[in-house]
Order: C-alpha cells, then structure tokens, then sequence
C-alpha cells in the first residue's frame, strides 16, 4: 500500500515562518515536519510515497530526494494551483493502487493508528478524534462505527467527533473528486467527495485517534512538537567541546560545531553542524538550534528554535520564541516572554488576533531579520523576514 503525502502548501497561518519554506519543512528538534510524517508511516509498514508538492517543492525535493536514506521510496506529483485538498488527491491518480494512505504533511501521529487504518475492513476510512469546539470542525455524524454525514463547522452539533484529516481510500475517489464541485471556500473539498461515496452507498468508517498526535497548525505547535521529539533525544558528542564546557542531561551536538569554554547547556538541546557556541552561554532546555548558528558570549536562551545561519550576539536573551534563519542579533537584544498580569499570550496573524493559550510566548521571527544593540521584542511579537530593528527599539 502506498502513502499519498499532501505537502503543496505554503502554510500561511504560521505567519513570517512560511514566506520562504513550505510548513512542512519547517525545523522540530532540527528535521522538518514532514520527517516526522514519514517516518511515522515507515514504521507502520509503508515503504512507498507519493508526496503532492507546490509551493517550496525544490527545497522538498532537495531534502528528501528518493527517499532511500530513510530506508523508502518516494515519487513526487506537483499539483500546479493549490486548489483544496480533493483537487490534491486527484494529483496522485495513476500513482497508487485500489486502496491508498492519505496523510497530511503538517499532521504528525503515533505509527499505531496508521497501521490500524491500513488493516480496517471498511472501503473508506476516516480519522477521527474529539473536539471542545465543533463549530471550527468537519464534524461526522456516525451510527455503529459507520459515517452518515460530514458537516463542515456546524453552527450547532449534537456531537464532537471531528475530522482529523487522514484517510484510508478506495480508488473509486477519483471518480467522486471529478465529480466533486467548488466549495464556497472556492476549492475542492475531500470532504465533499467522501459524502458522494456514504450518499452512493460506499462503507466509510472511522476510527477514532486515541494516541499522541499533533496538528503543526500555528507557530507555537512548533515549540509543543520541539519539546515532545526532544524528549527523547540521545545525547551525542560529535563536535569539539572544550574542557571547562558543561553539558547535562540530553545534550546532542554535530559534527563541526565547537562548545567554548564557560557554555553551561542543560538537556534537551540539540544544536546542528557546524556551529560555533560561547563562550559562557547559557542553553537551557526545549532548545534546538540549526546549523552554521553562532551563540554569543553571555547569551541566555531557553525553550526555543533557533533556525540555520542565525546569530544570537552577546548579551542577549531569548525564550519560548521561534526564530528563523539567517537572523542576527545585535548585542543586548532581549524577547520578553511573560505577561506582567500572567495571562495568556494573544498574537497577531493575518491581520486577526489570537490566543495563544501559553502562558510563555516569546517572537514569531521570520528569516534575514537584524536587530540593534539593546532592542527589546515584546511578548507575543511577530516579526516580518527582512525587517531591520533600530538599536533600542521596542517591538510589541
């Protein structure tokens, strides 16, 4: 059985995370989402592929290539407009057999429940789990483990079983996306082709998810997914660490990179090749830090990803803060991370305010970001890639 990976899009409601890098090849613990997609299904018993691509496919293709340093093997399909999720699927037509996986590239979940959707008996399956708020679901209405109907963000329901957005499909879907017509979203729904199949009389089941999953839908799941996939990080020595350097705990550090002496760092941190950290920082743990970064002299960071190329200079702090590549840092630049009242985090993204729901939320920074010597970067502040911050500025 082959595994169709949707991965097209850009991803714009992570912000300036995306203006460069599709969502899924944004970094946990220093591997793209999409890693953890595949891997998840590898151990299920998938070892074939076909990942739908669009916005960002070379830096996808670039990584993954044919798939054979995971141990699969992965075709790639470009679906040329990013027009919903059924007209995605039908990308893939001519690439699977009578019965597919369809997977999300930003939805992460245990290899177990993949496997029992591979063994289900029904000829469509759905994922399901359950929701506080269905009103911002598709919801599946359900009689003996059988789906009678999917509502899309019901004003009112009588249940709170929602789509999860992984499927099990018979290749007769093709034939329901031909017929499937644009929504009001103007796209083409799988959804819309799944009730064409229940209203045809097709068996659709479900099953429910009741392991570890993550949605990678807005910037902070990253640092929730940063600090799940450390926590089982192995520690690993592979670069030069200098003799008055700390490491405790679950510390991995790559080849090429140097820890100077004075660096105290407490796991679980990983930091990438080639990369060139203190002296006399302090890395704290739920830190992952990309490759070719710099770490200053009496830089604090805690809880946060720091993306490839970027340098953090002297003095400075971060915390609970997602950081893109190639930033710099001017000496003295501190992130606020806590509200003085306590309360939850709101940030601004596409022009809408959000909660958070965190306590500890630092900056959303995109990619090429400069800031000046003793700037100061409110909670909750993103940060549009290129921006260049004057030397004591406040950003809020």
């Amino acid at each position: 059985m082959k595994a169709v990976i949707l991965a097209a899009g850009q991803g714009t409601r992570m912000g300036p995370l995306t203006v460069n890098t599709p969502k899924v090849m944004l970094p946990i613990a220093n591997k793209p989402i999409l890693s953890y997609v595949i891997e998840s299904a590898r151990d299920a018993g998938i070892r074939d592929f076909v990942l739908v691509v669009g916005y960002g496919a070379k830096l996808i293709k670039d990584y993954f290539k044919d798939g054979s340093f995971m141990d699969v093997r992965i075709e790639y399909v470009h679906q040329e407009k990013q027009m919903g999720t059924a007209d995605a699927v039908a990308s893939a037509k001519g690439f699977v057999g009578d019965r597919f996986l369809v997977l999300n590239g930003d939805i992460i979940v245990n290899p177990g429940h993949i496997k029992k959707l591979t063994q289900c008996s029904s000829d469509a399956v759905m994922t399901a789990r359950h929701v506080d708020n269905p009103s911002e679901y598709g919801i599946l209405e359900v009689r003996d483990r059988h789906v009678l109907r999917i509502i899309e963000k019901p004003a009112v329901s009588t249940t709170n079983l929602a789509n999860a957005g992984i499927y099990l499909f018979p290749s007769s879907i093709f034939d329901a996306i031909h017929k499937t017509p644009v929504s009001v979203r103007k796209e083409y729904e799988i959804t819309d082709s799944l009730q064409m199949l229940i209203d045809k009389g097709t068996d659709v089941g479900f099953i429910e998810l009741s392991d570890k999953w993550m949605d990678i839908g807005r910037p902070w799941d990253l640092l929730d997914a940063n600090e799940y996939f450390l926590s089982g990080l192995q520690p690993a020595a592979a670069g030069e660490i200098e003799p008055f350097a700390t490491l405790k705990g679950s510390v991995s550090v790559e080849e090429g990179t140097i820890i100077r002496n004075g660096s105290y760092i407490v796991g679980p941190v990983i930091i990438g090749k080639n990369c060139d950290i203190g002296p006399n920082c302090y890395i704290r743990p739920g830190t992952s830090i990309g490759d070719n970064a710099r770490i200053g002299n009496a830089v604090e960071i805690k809880n946060s990803i720091i993306m490839k190329g970027t340098h953090i200079g002297h003095l400075s702090y971060v915390g609970d803060s997602i950081i893109g590549e190639r930033c710099n840092f001017g000496a003295g630049t501190k992130v606020a991370n806590l509200r003085h009242d306590g309360r939850t985090i709101c940030v601004k993204l596409k022009g809408k305010i959000m909660d958070s729901g965190r306590r500890k939320l630092g900056t959303i920074m995109g990619d090429d970001v400069h800031t000046g010597i003793n700037s100061m970067i409110n909670v909750g502040a993103v940060i549009e890639s290129k921006m260049m911050i004057a030397p004591g500025e406040l950003i809020k």
